[in-house]
């Protein structure tokens, strides 16, 4: 089946027992055994439940995996699958994540003695250069967050291979319907499901993926032992939102493209970055590697122009941290989502004062265009 019927129609997308066509909402939070000692398909539901698990193979199916992980937030997902390595073991990690996830690497895992290298993605040889004798993965975000950088995933993945690393790919901007990173090389894909995946900013998840067997196994016990499991309502929804995965996008990117082909004809935009101008740096191998160039913008006002009345001054695009709803939402990094980041590094990172982060919803693009129009005409 093709991707959008495979959204539907995936094999645990109904009912087996019943056939409703909607998978139920399992709240048990235990099973009934009927032997001791057994070894029942479903016993606990911090282990499993049959409402995430349908998610969790739904999710496996559309990224190209064999298996699927839900937990209860993206950092919960990310901060799981770091938990894989041990005191000693040094990872590479891009330089422009997300505000969240530096946060969670500088304040919380270099506590417990894992040890991290941050190197810009789409150099090779600097990734090269950074592997030591304890480099065990190479961690990154493609297109990043906020710059929307890219990296080349299927060339970082060789390059981990011959070192025998693990590559592990955040894909929550791109989304599976534009990138799948475990069939460009990577060993692990992961998702802030809060975001394009559900869609309708009414649940928060996070979602991991793999194909290795090994990794797998490691992955569920990390998953049970760590707990922080997504719940069956909140499955439930996040299944319902990914069953329109593919329509939505398609709306998002064409109102994207819209907004883009305004803002760089605006002379109060300084520049907008985004992977479908052929002039963005990485164009050519976002063109290869996606299948779409997604529906994130990012600009910077002039200098001197202030984003704080900018945002302030919109009517229909909210102001609001997260991403990939319906609505449009808008945010100002420095202060927002990587306001986490001390500024110096922000600024040297490329994520000034005057950057902004646009998540295009899917409004009639004429009124986002001109809410845009007046927000700039109060600078």
């Amino acid at each position: 089946m093709k991707f959008n019927t495979r959204l539907i129609h995936s094999r645990l997308s109904e009912d087996p027992a019943t056939g409703a066509v909607s998978t139920p909402i399992y709240r048990s939070s235990t099973f009934r055994q009927t032997e001791l000692g057994g070894h029942p398909k479903w016993e606990y539901a911090r282990t499993g439940n049959p409402t995430r698990a349908a998610l969790e193979q739904l999710m496996a199916e559309i990224e190209g995996g064999s298996a699927g992980f839900a937990f209860a937030s993206g950092s919960a997902a990310i901060h799981t699958v770091f938990s894989l390595y041990s005191a000693g073991d040094h990872l590479i990690v891009g330089s422009d994540v997300y505000g969240g996830t530096f946060r969670l690497i500088n304040k919380v895992l270099k506590r417990f003695g894992l040890e991290f290298t941050v190197v810009d993605m789409r150099q090779l040889a600097a990734v090269e250069a950074a592997i030591q004798p304890n480099t065990v993965a190479i961690y990154l975000e493609t297109p990043t967050n906020p710059l929307l950088q890219i990296a080349d995933i299927a060339a970082l993945a060789q390059l981990a291979k011959r070192h025998g690393l693990k590559t592990i790919v955040d894909n929550t901007f791109a989304t599976p319907y534009n990138q799948n990173p475990l069939q460009l090389g990577a060993d692990i894909v992961v998702h802030s499901a809060t975001k394009y995946l559900g869609g309708h900013s009414d649940v928060v998840a996070g979602i991991a993926v793999t194909n290795d067997p090994a990794l797998t196994d490691q992955l569920a016990f990390l998953q049970n032992s760590i707990g922080a499991v997504l719940g069956p309502d909140d499955a439930w929804l996040l299944q319902r939102g990914i069953k329109t995965l593919g329509a939505r996008m398609r709306v998002h990117q064409e109102n994207a493209a819209a907004v883009v082909e305004f803002l760089t004809h605006d002379d109060r935009i300084a520049r907008v970055l985004y992977p479908g101008l052929p002039d963005f740096v990485g164009h050519e191998v976002a063109a290869q590697q996606m299948r779409g160039f997604g529906a994130m913008v990012s600009f910077e006002l002039q200098p001197g122009l202030s984003a704080k009345r900018f945002v302030e001054s919109l009517q229909v695009i909210t102001l609001a941290e997260s991403l990939g709803g319906i609505e449009s939402l808008i945010e100002v990094p420095a202060v927002m989502t990587h306001g986490a980041i001390p500024r110096a590094t922000r600024l040297a990172n490329g994520i000034k004062d005057e950057l902004i982060r646009l998540s295009v919803g899917l409004e009639d693009e004429s009124d986002l265009i001109a809410d845009l129009q007046q927000a700039l005409a109060q600078l």
